[in-house]
C-alpha cells in the first residue's frame, strides 16, 4: 500500500520495527520489542514519566517490565501506535495480559475495549475459566477490577461439574468463591457440587492417587442422595490435600448442605478442620439449616443468548443456524433425530421458553429430556430420558402416550412450562394452555429443552415473552 493514504497502516509499519526504533523493550518472558520513545511517551503518561525523567532510562536504549509478557505488550504496542486493536487480536493467550498492561500503562480506552470485546465474542462463553484463572494470578482481586468481575459472572453461571478439573485453577476458585459467597450473585451450582469440586481440585493437586481417592468417595448430587454411605477407607496424602484445601473452605457454605451429606460424606474425609465441622453442627442446630436454599446466591436469569441448539448434543443429519436459533432437517431425511438445547434447568424454579414450529411437514415433538443415556440420533418420546408433545396433540414418554391437545402444524407457537419446584411440565399451544401432563411424574433435577424433526421440519427457539 502506498504511504500517505491511511494515517494507521502507515504508524502500523512502525510497530516493533528495529529500522526506526530508539529503544527496546524487554518483556517478562525475555523478548525483546523494538520501539519510538517519543511515540511512546506522547500517547501514555507513564511512557512520559519512565523515558523523560531525567535519570538513567532517559539515556539508556532499553527498558524492562519484568511484570509484561510479550503478549500483552504488543497490544499495548499496537493501541498505542495507532489508536485501535483489531478484534481478532485478543485471545484467550493474550486478553488478560494485554488488560493487566492496559492498566498498568493507565490506557482508559484500552481497557473498556478488551472488556467489550470479552463480553461480545466467544472468549467469556468458550475460555472464562482458564482467564479466571490467569487474572486471579496475575492481577489484584479488588472488586472495582472490571475484567474480573465479568469473568466471575461469567463463570458463576456455569455448574462446575461442566468445568473440566484443568480449566480452572485453585486462584481462580478462590476468587469465584469469595466474591459469590452470602452475596445476590446468580450461581448455578448447589452447595455440595461447590465443596466436591474444591475438593477434587484440591486432590489433583497433590497426586493423581489422591484424586482418585477423593473421585471415588465424593459422587455427584443426583447420585448422592441416592446412597447411604460411602465405605470409609483412608485417603491418601489426606494431610496434603486439607492443605491444598484451605485457602477454599472459608468460603464454602456448609449450612446449605444436608447434614446426612455431611455426616456420611464430608466429615468421614478429614480434610476440613474439626473445628469447622464442629461450628457447621452447631449451625445446623441453631440456624435451622432446612430454610436455605441448597444453592448461594440467587437463581440464574436465562438471557436470550441462551436459547440456543446445542451443536455437541445435535442429531448427526441435523443443521443448526440463525446463530444457533434454529435446527432444521434436510430433504432426506427419512427417521427422527433430536437436539437439545445448551440451557440446562435445575433446582427450583419456574422455566418458560417457546419453540416456533416454521416448518412442519411431519409430526413436531417438543419438551424436554436429561442429558443421562439421551440418543441424539433417535426420537426422544422412545427414550426413558425423554418427555415430548407432538403436534398430533399427544405427549409421549418411552413410548408411552397420553393425548393431550387437538393437532396443530406449521407457524404454531408452543410454550414450555417447566416447574422444576413441582416436576411437572405444561404446554401452551398458540395462546392456549393445556393442562400439566400429570403421567409424567418422574422428571428429573436436570432437564435441557428438546425437540426431535426430521424431512424438512425447521424449528426456532426463543425466550417466552408475556402478551
Amino acid at each position: 500500500m502506498t504511504r500517505g493514504y491511511s494515517l494507521e497502516q502507515d504508524l502500523r509499519l512502525l510497530i516493533n520495527n528495529p529500522k526506526y526504533s530508539d529503544i527496546e523493550i524487554l518483556c517478562e518472558d525475555g523478548k525483546k520489542l523494538h520501539c519510538c520513545r517519543a511515540i511512546l511517551a506522547a500517547r501514555s503518561e507513564v511512557f512520559d514519566r519512565l523515558l523523560y525523567n531525567g535519570m538513567k532510562e532517559t539515556y539508556e536504549n532499553q527498558i524492562s517490565f519484568p511484570k509484561i509478557n510479550s503478549a500483552g505488550m504488543e497490544i499495548i504496542l499496537e493501541y498505542i501506535y495507532t489508536g485501535s486493536v483489531k478484534g481478532e487480536s485478543l485471545t484467550k493467550d493474550n486478553t488478560v495480559e494485554a488488560f493487566y498492561a492496559a492498566n498498568y500503562f493507565q490506557l482508559t480506552d484500552l481497557q473498556d475495549f478488551i472488556t467489550k470485546t470479552f463480553k461480545n465474542t466467544n472468549l467469556s462463553k468458550n475460555y472464562s475459566p482458564e482467564l479466571l484463572s490467569k487474572v486471579s494470578e496475575k492481577m489484584p482481586l479488588t472488586e472495582d477490577n472490571i475484567l474480573l468481575n465479568l469473568l466471575v459472572e461469567a463463570v458463576a453461571i456455569i455448574p462446575l461439574n461442566n468445568i473440566e478439573f484443568g480449566r480452572l485453577s485453585i486462584a481462580g476458585l478462590k476468587y469465584l468463591l469469595s466474591i459469590t459467597h452470602e452475596k445476590e450473585i446468580p450461581f448455578a451450582t448447589r452447595e455440595y457440587e461447590v465443596f466436591r469440586y474444591s475438593a477434587i481440585l484440591a486432590a489433583k493437586q497433590v497426586s493423581n492417587d489422591a484424586y482418585e481417592s477423593i473421585m471415588e468417595r465424593l459422587p455427584v448430587l443426583d447420585q448422592v442422595e441416592n446412597t447411604i454411605k460411602v465405605e470409609n477407607k483412608f485417603i491418601t496424602y489426606r494431610q496434603k490435600v486439607a492443605k491444598e484445601m484451605e485457602p477454599l473452605v472459608k468460603y464454602i457454605d456448609f449450612k446449605r448442605i444436608k447434614g446426612q451429606i455431611l455426616v456420611n460424606f464430608i466429615e468421614p474425609l478429614e480434610i476440613i478442620p474439626a473445628e469447622i465441622i464442629l461450628g457447621i453442627y452447631r449451625n445446623v442446630v441453631s440456624l435451622n439449616s432446612l430454610n436455605f436454599n441448597d444453592i448461594r446466591g440467587k437463581p440464574h436469569i436465562i438471557n436470550e443468548i441462551d436459547y440456543v441448539w446445542d451443536e455437541t448434543a445435535c442429531g448427526s443429519r441435523l443443521i443448526i443456524e440463525d446463530n444457533g436459533k434454529v435446527v432444521r432437517a434436510p430433504n432426506n431425511l427419512n427417521s427422527y433425530q433430536s437436539v437439545r438445547a445448551k440451557m440446562l434447568l435445575e433446582n427450583k424454579g419456574i422455566f418458560k421458553w417457546d419453540v416456533v414450529i416454521e416448518k412442519g411437514y411431519n409430526y413436531a415433538w417438543v419438551g424436554v429430556c436429561a442429558s443421562e443415556n439421551f440418543n441424539s440420533e433417535v426420537y426422544a418420546g422412545s427414550q426413558p430420558t425423554g418427555w415430548v408433545l407432538g403436534s398430533g396433540g399427544y405427549c409421549r414418554n418411552f413410548g408411552k402416550t397420553v393425548y393431550y391437545c387437538p393437532p396443530f402444524g406449521d407457524s404454531t407457537k408452543v410454550t414450555v412450562h417447566l416447574d422444576m419446584n413441582k416436576r411437572t411440565c405444561a404446554f401452551t399451544v398458540n395462546g392456549t394452555k393445556y393442562r400439566e401432563v400429570s403421567e409424567w411424574n418422574n422428571l428429573p433435577s436436570k432437564l435441557y429443552p428438546v425437540v426431535s424433526i426430521y424431512h424438512l421440519d425447521r424449528f426456532r427457539i426463543q425466550s417466552h415473552k408475556e402478551n
